[in-house]
């Protein structure tokens, strides 16, 4: 006759089973930190990447200190358009700087003829609306500037205090890291751009 509440005969040492399952638990969360890490590298790398607004230079549609996620797939699917709110590696220029990425308003398009008047903004002849400008903000004078099949004219809102395609010269689209499309700081200024 047999037992059947009778438990097997257990030829492991006291405690090895503890042991055996800590380990296990300690491989699996190892496991699901370092897919974890893997998935937001590949998603800051690919996809989207925070960024910061370290000056004026996009007033009033940007404030310093704001947070703005960039989509970095945006350009791969399709070409820049004006008004995009670009982000892209600084240029090589006459200013010195330590921050790395810049970001302006793509106002000039490949092939485009760009120039500064009194009174705005000219692209093939024609002035362009810009609502994004505060009221009375002026432009300047500059070009007229024909752009390359692969060149972008960038300028920031508050251009007065913008350094940007007027000094630097118009950038090369291989530049541009993405095109920001969310600011998610601070947050009573959630919005889309």
């Amino acid at each position: 006759m047999t037992d059947v509440d009778t438990p097997p005969a257990d030829d492991s040492p006291p405690g090895s089973s503890r042991m055996s399952k800590t380990t296990r638990n300690v491989v699996e969360w190892a496991a699901i930190v370092l897919v974890a890490l893997l998935v937001a590298f590949l998603v800051k790398t690919f996809l989207f990447q925070p960024f910061y607004i370290p000056s004026e230079s996009m007033v009033p549609s940007l404030e310093v200190n704001d947070r703005v996620l960039v989509n970095k797939l945006s350009y791969k699917l399709h070409d820049v358009n004006r008004g995009d709110i670009v982000v892209f590696e600084r240029p090589p220029g006459p200013v010195a700087s330590t921050i790395k990425d810049l970001i302006k308003r793509a106002v000039g398009l490949p092939g485009e003829t760009i120039e500064g008047r009194p009174d705005g903004v000219y692209v093939n002849g024609k002035k362009i609306p810009e609502p994004y400008l505060a009221d009375g903000a002026t432009t300047g004078t500059f070009g007229p500037i024909t752009l390359e099949d692969d060149q972008v004219f960038v300028m920031g809102d508050n251009r007065t205090f913008s350094q940007d395609s007027r000094i630097f010269g118009p950038i090369d689209e291989d530049l541009i890291e993405g095109r920001a499309f969310f600011r998610f700081w601070p947050l009573g200024s959630l919005d889309l751009l």
